[in-house]
């Protein structure tokens, strides 16, 4: 299992303008990747490969003296990710789906980090050693445990990060046998099975007022200036801590369920398609449904947990009780009363049971609510058949 470590750097005056450099020179080299490949596209009709683009970097190192001065894997994996970006464009033009988005040049403070492959890099007490650039003051809050494979230095605003992907065996440990079904929404953040409602603490909502007075003073300032940079500095500390307060929060959440419940359900939904919606875009995002799922899938694989993604259609529609399926239901509406049991439901709390429902699958032609309400006892009878033969498995045939 690969899983990444990250931690806090603190150079020295020295030591920043050299990781500044040398992430500079990595986005120019980007770039210079990207027009060689576009130039050779439009002469030839045909792209470089990355194999050429290492013969071509072997030859400019002999030329251009500086970039003997970066660690030849940092300049391999430039290289790397030019090959990626290619790769998920030509993938998405396939899926057709949305915008395929061609590969951008990075213009300056647009790339931001840069990865030392295989080796340049190791840790000493305290520090952590560079090739090409020396130690550095590393704070090790938190052991490594297992073979780290790579070493990716990081930038965030004017913080500096190391992150460690680390490949190890997870400690097995005793499973809960307790299930659990999560509906995640706006008003509430998520709403469990079993009536727990977690509130939604809607971050960037509370700092809106203060990034809006930010953003202002920042579209006043005078593009170029020194006080721009201040002010665009500032408003990204803001955001940053936004972001850092959300991560906090679904960090905690994602490792309590984990640790209280053995198999997890979720709904699978397709939250891309969601934020078109732009009375409720912001609100979806600030939200971060995607990154919660993502925290909570890493943690169960990592503890030996189950999640499963369930067909959200109907979920908070459909009675958990009977089955009825109420059509008309609106947003607006929080509660509402089954026609077919009479059971008063939560809609929230209706939803989560529902994903929590073993083997669910596609909703079948009827429901028991709309059978209890049939007049033909024939009807009733085929309609009961149909819902029994999905919910059924077919007995197996023993010989003798």
């Amino acid at each position: 299992m690969i899983k990444t470590y990250k931690y806090r750097l603190y150079p020295t005056r020295k030591q920043t303008k050299e990781l500044e450099w040398t992430l500079d020179t990595c986005r120019i080299l980007y770039n210079s990747c990207l027009m060689d490949r576009n130039r050779t596209y439009e002469q030839t009709g045909k792209s470089l490969s990355r194999i050429d683009q290492q013969k071509i970097l072997t030859r400019d190192k002999k030329n251009t003296l500086y970039l003997t001065n970066i660690h030849s894997q940092v300049l391999q994996d430039v290289l790397f990710r030019v090959e990626k970006a290619y790769k998920a464009f030509f993938r998405r033009v396939k899926e057709r789906n949305s915008k395929a988005g061609y590969p951008r040049f990075k213009s300056f403070g647009r790339y931001g980090s840069f990865t030392y492959p295989q080796s340049g890099f190791s840790i000493v007490p305290g520090r952590l050693k560079l090739s090409k650039i020396g130690h550095i003051k590393l704070k090790l809050h938190r052991n490594i445990n297992g073979f780290v494979k790579t070493c990716a230095i990081k930038k965030e605003i004017d913080k500096w990060y190391v992150c460690f992907s680390v490949e190890y065996e997870p400690v097995p440990r005793q499973i809960p046998s307790k299930t659990v079904g999560i509906d995640v929404g706006i008003k509430s953040f998520a709403v469990l099975s079993n009536g727990m409602v977690i509130d939604n603490p809607k971050y960037l909502m509370w700092a809106e007022e203060r990034l809006v007075k930010k953003q202002r003073r920042l579209s006043n300032k005078k593009k170029g200036s020194n006080n721009r940079k201040k002010a665009k500095k500032t408003c990204a500390v803001l955001h940053k801590k936004v972001s850092n307060q959300r991560k906090d929060f679904q960090h905690k959440l994602s490792r309590e369920l984990v640790g209280n419940y053995g198999y997890i359900r979720v709904e699978d939904l397709q939250i891309k398609n969601m934020a078109r919606n732009h009375s409720l875009a912001k609100s979806i995002h600030d939200a971060g449904w995607g990154q919660f799922l993502t925290f909570l899938t890493y943690k169960a694989e990592e503890a030996g947990c189950h999640v499963e993604k369930v067909n959200p259609r109907n979920t908070s529609k459909m009675c958990s009780v009977c089955g009825y399926i109420y059509k008309d239901m609106t947003l607006s509406i929080r509660k509402w009363t089954c026609e077919g049991c009479g059971t008063i439901h939560d809609r929230d709390v209706n939803a989560a049971v529902n994903i929590n429902k073993p083997l669910r699958q596609e909703l079948p032609e009827f429901t028991l609510g709309e059978i209890s309400s049939m007049d033909d006892p024939i009807d009733n009878v085929y309609a009961l058949k149909s819902i029994l033969s999905l919910n059924q498995e077919a007995r197996p045939i023993i010989d003798g």
